[in-house]
């Protein structure tokens, strides 16, 4: 079965989805990392815009990215709000990837697969799915961690 557009504001009720965002969220359902590009100056963005930050070029191709990076920024939440498949028993690791495609092209999830105490800034990292609500969810683990 084929979805449509109806179908995906289904999968993801409260989320602002739009004619610019749209093929992000598709992209989660077939478990891929959709991240703008300007089919133009081959700038890489995030989050989706309907125009190019660097060339303003309507030409925009979402693009699937390799999954790799560095860990750019760290926090570990203590508390927050409730979330499907999040605990705050233990702190929640929220990393901000700076993905290989090029400099500055950043990307915000969470760590799995590694004790947070383990995890620095820097480290290497790569794309991984979870289920959360029964949806995918891209995730990051450490090079070479088992998911």
């Amino acid at each position: 079965m084929t979805m449509n557009d109806e179908m995906l504001l289904e999968r993801f009720p409260g989320v602002g989805i739009n004619h610019d965002n749209k093929a992000f969220y598709y992209g989660l359902l077939d478990r891929k990392l959709l991240i703008d590009r300007c089919g133009d100056c081959d700038h890489w963005f995030h989050p989706p815009r309907p125009i190019c930050p660097r060339c303003w070029s309507r030409n925009i191709q979402p693009t699937e990215v390799s999954g790799r990076g560095q860990i750019h920024l760290l926090i570990l939440l203590h508390q927050g709000p409730p979330a499907p498949g999040v605990s705050y028993e233990q702190p929640h690791p929220v990393a901000t990837i700076e993905l290989e495609e090029q400099p500055g092209l950043r990307f915000t999830s969470t760590i799995v697969g590694t004790p947070v105490e383990q995890l620095k800034i820097g480290q290497a990292v790569e794309l991984s799915w979870i289920e959360r609500g029964d949806k995918p969810v891209p995730v990051f683990q450490l090079t070479g961690a088992a998911s």
